[in-house]
């Protein structure tokens, strides 16, 4: 399955009272495959605020996400967790609402060895019959998904991908060692195009909500063989993928949109809004 270069991790847009903005998450939806050129987006991940997200919100969320993508882009749940249990089960209910993909995040908190990653992500895998990405980040987790151990899981035959927060050294022995057809993306925006230069498929992106087009164009430019034009946008929007992460995501992100005219709301606590200043801050990247 294809899930093309630029998937964006969508946030999830929430109204006043900080329920979820169904209306809100339709337009964004929209915005984000008509204007900002996703080709897939990730429901309920780190930037949707899954911690904070009842099952029952995330299943919601996964099903409105299906009906809205009308074959548009793929979907690709954010199912993960630190319970393998708990992550079979709401695998699996996302596998029957229609879901293309899921991502599988590292288990935080509890810190297996690598052993125990494999094991775990081996029993999710194995109970349904969808892709699965690994997510691997070992700054929220605290627990690193080694080079060995992707490739390792690389051989499972419905693990095809994995999106990866670590360096090019990790990435460069991913992409050297998995399977035939496994698929490497960052999860780090200005690492996009580093990523691509030692061979990772594409991205993973929060900065694609406000610019996915202008990612998607640097990503075609080092494709079509024009590297200099690629290394000239990543320049350029080096300040933008470093800012919207200069205090806690994803409300750096959300402010963006809002200054836009988007229906992104607050945030669940802990997290908390932009306050004034940082939102003169995240304006002042787009001027």
């Amino acid at each position: 399955m294809d899930f093309g270069r630029l998937i964006t991790a969508m946030i999830t847009p929430f109204n006043s009272d900080l329920q979820i903005d169904w209306e809100g998450f339709e337009t964004v939806f929209d915005y984000l495959i008509d204007e900002q050129e996703s080709d897939s987006l990730v429901i309920c991940g780190t930037t949707g605020e899954s911690p904070t997200l009842t099952e029952e919100e995330k299943l919601q969320l996964f099903e409105a996400a299906v009906k809205r993508a009308k074959g548009r882009c793929r979907i690709i749940a954010g199912t993960g967790s630190n319970d393998t249990a708990h992550s079979i089960h709401l695998s699996q209910a996302a596998e029957k609402l229609g879901v293309d993909a899921l991502l599988l995040v590292a288990p935080y908190y509890n810190r297996p060895s690598q052993e125990g990653l494999y094991q775990h992500f081996k029993a999710i895998a194995e109970s349904v019959s969808i892709p699965v990405i690994l997510y691997n980040v070992p700054s929220r987790s605290s627990v690193n998904i080694s080079a060995e151990t992707t490739i390792r899981l690389s051989q499972i035959p419905n693990i095809v991908a994995t999106k990866d927060c670590t360096g090019t050294d990790q990435l460069t022995q991913i992409v050297s060692g998995a399977a035939e057809g496994f698929l490497v993306y960052t999860g780090d925006d200005s690492a996009g195009l580093p990523a691509l230069s030692v061979g990772a498929h594409g991205i993973v992106s929060v900065a694609s909500h406000v610019v996915g087009k202008q990612m998607k164009q640097m990503i075609e430019a080092y494709l079509g063989g024009d590297v200099k034009q690629a290394a000239k946008l990543h320049g350029q929007l080096l300040p933008v993928f470093g800012g919207l992460f200069t205090f806690p995501s994803p409300a750096p992100v959300k402010a963006a949109l809002s200054l836009k005219g988007l229906p992104a709301g607050g945030v669940r606590l802990p997290l908390v809004e932009a306050n004034e200043a940082e939102r003169k801050f995240i304006a002042s990247l787009f001027e």
